[in-house]
């Protein structure tokens, strides 16, 4: 078992490609937030069990023995499936745009400082692994 089989890590990483995906999407409103008609989209977590079990977004399968299916993408990688959905902002223009920069700013630097604390998770977790590994006496 390698390090990046870790149940752990593999979840850091699978919330820092959520995080990718969202800053993604807030990029795009705000290149659209002049484009008549235009709704924001933004991603949603499941905020419970069902929900999760419903979208498959927070379940993986995993390939525990060599002798499984393997599960996901190339070479069993379990692949991220985000569905954005429409979020409009709290006002709409005459020309139908849903879009406001400053509500698109503030779930940025949501994002942003969510990014920062994954980062910061997974570090520590690595530094552990490595103290962990260390010989005695070193």
């Amino acid at each position: 078992m390698g390090v990046a089989d870790l149940p752990l890590l593999s979840q850091i990483r699978g919330r820092l490609t959520w995080l990718d995906e969202r800053q993604r999407l807030i990029a795009q409103n705000v290149a659209n937030s002049d484009t008549p008609g235009y709704v924001g989209r933004d991603l949603k977590l499941p905020t419970d069990f069902a929900a999760a079990l419903g979208q498959g977004a927070g379940l993986q399968m995993a390939q525990t023995r060599p002798g499984h299916m393997p599960v996901g993408g190339p070479n069993g990688a379990p692949v991220a499936r985000f569905t954005s959905q429409a979020a409009p902002d709290s006002e709409t223009t005459l020309d139908g745009n849903a879009v406001v920069v400053e509500e698109q700013m503030l779930k940025m630097a949501e994002s942003r400082m969510a990014y920062d604390a994954a980062i910061g998770l997974y570090q520590k977790s690595l530094a552990m692994l490595r103290l962990a590994t260390k010989p005695p006496g070193r």
